[in-house]
């Protein structure tokens, strides 16, 4: 047939049961798998044969997932990883390594602007950070010789900053290096930044793919676009790895070198590889994903006009909203919807946004976002509570900024709670 829609994808893709076989993805919850001779195990061992030995590299449950996450972004292949933060991390220390540098969008999540500034400084790996907004000769001043990547947020988390994707990956390819782009909040459903000129794609899929707050996850996609060895800068890609008998990974896997690399190198040795379970319960929620994010947007687009209009409501930043500064960018990236979370200010500043948190009735107060129960989160003071003003300025966070992430219960159920909170 011809190229299936991505609702039919949601539901097919990555997994196709044969004659008797279960029509579910099945859950292979098993460490090891048996060989009858050790010629066989070693096979694999050398990359010669197909099959499974262990599941910190490989697994079918996990690789079925990952397949359908990957056509779902339409990209050559993908590995599923045991949170988003660990998607993250090895989506940039696959190509990054002592003495690298990578340029990364200052509108990012917390917890990744926290990663890149900290963590990877001790690994050596240095991140300069630059306003997504600013023209490209400004953020091309950033690179240096050493630069392997430059990364940002699709949708950043929480400012809602909409990346102008063309131009970050006009600025990369100029560069010699691949664009990544964490595309948790619009999901492949509303955008696929591969279309538009990403390299590697990466998710926390404990969010909308998950969509019910069960199972932490995350995924890193391989456009299977870029061309390592023309680059001249990824000789991990490109020359012999002596802890892999000598493999050159672009000559063995071709476009998929790169994913292939973070599997039977970085997850051989770091490990984060989900369980089986939480990749068939992500599997699950794929399966609706295209029905939910249709819902979460339509409710936030809903929510963020009735607070655009409170007298007790001093900004609204929602995409989708027309006379938002990235309304423009939205309908070029995501015209079908941007996502099901909002930021707005409480007019009052810190206190007056707790206050109005603590009044919610049917909404909850939750360290998570982008799942079908409607939640609420105070940036500064939690998932960003780490970072000093200046960074929460550079990142786009208030004191009186609420992250509201809009879920599926019905729209009047939702603004009742939040109308009656505000009047507290």
């Amino acid at each position: 047939m011809d190229k299936r829609r991505i609702e039919t994808d949601c539901i097919h893709a990555g997994y196709s049961p044969k004659n008797g076989e279960p029509r579910a993805i099945p859950i292979i919850q098993s460490t090891t798998f048996k060989y009858d001779s050790s010629e066989e195990m070693g096979r694999l061992f050398d990359l010669q044969g197909q099959g499974y030995f262990y599941t910190r590299l490989q697994n079918p449950t996990n690789d079925a997932v990952a397949a359908k996450i990957a056509a779902l972004e339409g990209g050559a292949g993908a590995a599923l990883t045991a949170s988003g933060q660990a998607a993250a991390f090895y989506a940039v220390f696959n190509i990054c390594e002592a003495g690298g540098h990578v340029v990364s969008s200052s509108a990012v999540y917390g917890g990744t602007f926290n990663l890149f500034s900290v963590t990877l400084k001790k690994l050596g790996i240095s991140v300069t950070f630059v306003d997504p907004d600013a023209p490209a000769a400004e953020i091309e001043a950033a690179f240096r010789p050493e630069t392997r990547a430059l990364f940002a947020e699709t949708l950043a988390n929480p400012s809602l900053v909409v990346l102008d994707i063309a131009k970050f990956a006009g600025i990369a390819h100029k560069m010699g290096v691949p664009l990544i782009v964490d595309n948790t909040f619009p999901t492949p459903v509303n955008c696929r930044p591969i279309d538009f000129g990403a390299d590697i794609v990466m998710h926390s899929t404990s969010k909308y793919m998950d969509g019910h707050a069960v199972a932490l996850g995350g995924a890193v996609v391989d456009s299977g676009r870029f061309d390592w060895a023309a680059s001249g800068k990824f000789p991990g890609l490109t020359e012999p790895d002596p802890s892999y008998h000598g493999t050159v990974y672009t000559e063995s896997f071709g476009a998929t070198a790169y994913i292939n690399k973070l599997v039977l190198q970085l997850m051989r040795d770091l490990g984060s590889v989900p369980s089986p379970f939480n990749s068939f319960l992500l599997g699950v929620g794929l399966e609706t994903l295209a029905l939910r994010v249709e819902r979460h947007c339509a409710n936030a687009l809903a929510v963020a006009r009735f607070l655009k209009e409170h007298p007790k409501v001093s900004f609204v930043n929602y995409p989708g909203l027309p006379g938002s500064k990235y309304y423009a960018l939205a309908q070029q990236y995501m015209p079908k919807g941007t996502c099901g979370v909002i930021s707005f200010g409480v007019k009052g500043g810190r206190q007056a946004a707790v206050r109005f948190m603590d009044a919610l009735k049917l909404i909850s107060i939750a360290t998570h976002v982008a799942d079908s129960k409607t939640c609420v989160l105070h940036p500064a003071g939690t998932t960003h509570r780490q970072l000093s003003s200046e960074e929460l300025a550079r990142c786009g966070i208030g004191e009186d900024m609420v992250r509201l992430s809009v879920g599926i219960e019905h729209i009047d159920d939702l603004i009742a709670d939040l109308a009656q909170a505000l009047e507290n």
